[in-house]
């Protein structure tokens, strides 16, 4: 029964699309305010008043904001129990919950970055610490945003396009990110500073809060259409007991683990890709965010059509083994000190573009293929709280890491670079793993997804 109505649900196709591009504008709105602050580093880290502009951060104070986004999902367990809210309570609620969050921690950011305080705490600027809640608060609700978005696309998509959806929707929030590196620079020192680019990103954030409520009028509907269509037979709901089915899963698991390590190798790499272009490469300041945007621009292409193979031929497994070996070659080309000329650059991050694009066009849309429909919610929360010490001890990591290779204002980036290279490694074993055990137990991760 559950089968029939979620066909009868998706049998749309105007529908289905409509509800997917909808949410996809609240997260590429949500990834622009995620990475509006990497390219502002070197002004963050200008004398205080510098140009008018400068914070006076040091690279610790940056590395511990940027580790700050995933502080409360990590040691207050936000993310997993977000992840229960939205199997217990559905889509619409957790949704509009998520999104508020993300509007006020932007609001606490946009605040903070704008003001001076005196003072310190644990050892950091209370300008710091402040940005940092509120990157926090937002964080919370982003990867809230993200489990409920990716449920809303395996909701609508499950016996259609399920990894080419998933695929656009990473495209469009690739746009936010993209934009972000690109303009969140030129746009600071156009309008007055750091807080000018905070504030354009929480200004996105409030149209991404509507937009998803208009999507909720939507789902209303088609909710309402498919009750009145049902027999009286009830859907299987959210269990607490059938927690075990995710937590004794070893194929869940080795995906959760090749999430951790192989974005672990992506998105803090990000955060201090602007300053590496400028300090390792020479670029101009002012346009060195154009390199790292390459990478998202890239996979705005790249994740679609990877997901349109996986849906039709299948091979999910194999790619995720690809994907992890080009992002190991990307960041072992980043951690030689000889090679300092821009068109390697410029190659390398095009090279990551393309694992970028491989390993999450399959991943997201192999783990409904593990775990059933009433745990979705919570298995991506676990997923995504797990990716989140990565996310949140990374930056701390490699901030230290940078602040203790830096002499003169110059930064010796090889460290942190083969810090990134290992966890390409480590993401190589796990795929190959992964690959293995879809192979004992037939999960289906080398079939497609379009059910003829």
């Amino acid at each position: 029964m559950a089968e029939k109505l979620q066909q009868m649900l998706s049998e749309s196709k105007a529908a289905r699309w409509t509800a997917l591009i909808i949410v996809s504008f609240t997260m590429m709105f949500a990834y622009f305010f995620t990475d509006v602050m990497s390219p502002l580093e070197p002004m963050l880290t200008a004398a205080k008043g510098a140009d008018g502009v400068g914070l006076g951060w040091s690279a610790d104070d940056y590395g511990f904001f940027s580790g700050s986004y995933g502080f409360f999902n990590v040691f207050l367990l936000m993310l997993f129990f977000g992840g229960i809210i939205l199997d217990k309570f559905g889509i619409r609620f957790t949704g509009i919950m998520a999104t508020g969050l993300m509007f006020g921690g932007a609001l606490i950011k946009w605040y903070a970055v704008g003001n001076d305080f005196e003072g310190e705490m644990f050892g950091y600027p209370m300008q710091v610490i402040i940005a940092c809640l509120g990157f926090a608060i937002y964080g919370v609700g982003c990867e809230i945003a993200g489990i409920t978005v990716s449920k809303v696309i395996v909701k609508w998509f499950t016996g259609h396009e399920l990894a080419l959806a998933m695929g656009l929707q990473v495209a469009l929030a690739r746009i936010g990110t993209a934009g972000a590196l690109a303009l969140a620079l030129p746009f600071a020192q156009q309008f007055g500073g750091v807080s000018a680019s905070v504030g354009l990103g929480a200004s996105l954030l409030c149209a991404g809060l509507i937009s998803y409520l208009v999507y909720c009028v939507m789902d209303t509907k088609f909710d309402q259409e498919k009750a009145s269509a049902a027999s009286a037979e009830p859907e299987e709901g959210f269990r607490f007991a059938d927690l075990k089915l995710i937590f004794a899963n070893k194929g869940f698991w080795l995906i959760t683990l090749l999430c951790l390590m192989f974005y672990a190798g992506v998105f803090p790499f990000l955060k201090f890709a602007t300053k590496l272009m400028v300090t390792k490469y020479g670029i101009d300041p002012e346009v060195a965010g154009l390199i790292p945007a390459m990478l998202p621009f890239g996979t705005i292409f790249l994740t679609p059509f990877f997901g349109s193979i996986y849906d039709r031929y299948g091979k999910g497994a194999t790619l995720m083994v690809i994907g992890s070996i080009i992002l190991t070659v990307v960041h072992c080309i980043f951690a030689i000190p000889g090679i300092t000329a821009v068109a390697v650059a410029i190659a390398a991050m095009i090279l990551l573009g393309i694992a970028f694009g491989l390993v999450p066009s399959a991943m997201w849309p192999s783990v409904p293929k593990i775990i059933p429909m009433q745990l979705l919610g919570t298995a991506y929360a676990v997923i995504f709280y797990i990716q989140n010490i990565g996310l949140s001890m990374v930056p701390i990591l490699i901030g230290k890491v940078n602040q203790a290779n830096t002499t003169n204002d110059v930064t010796d980036y090889t460290t942190s670079m083969a810090i990134f290279a290992a966890c390409g490694i480590i993401s190589i074993v796990i795929a190959m793993m992964l690959k293995m055990e879809d192979k004992k137990k037939g999960y289906g991760l080398e079939q497609a997804n379009i059910k003829k």
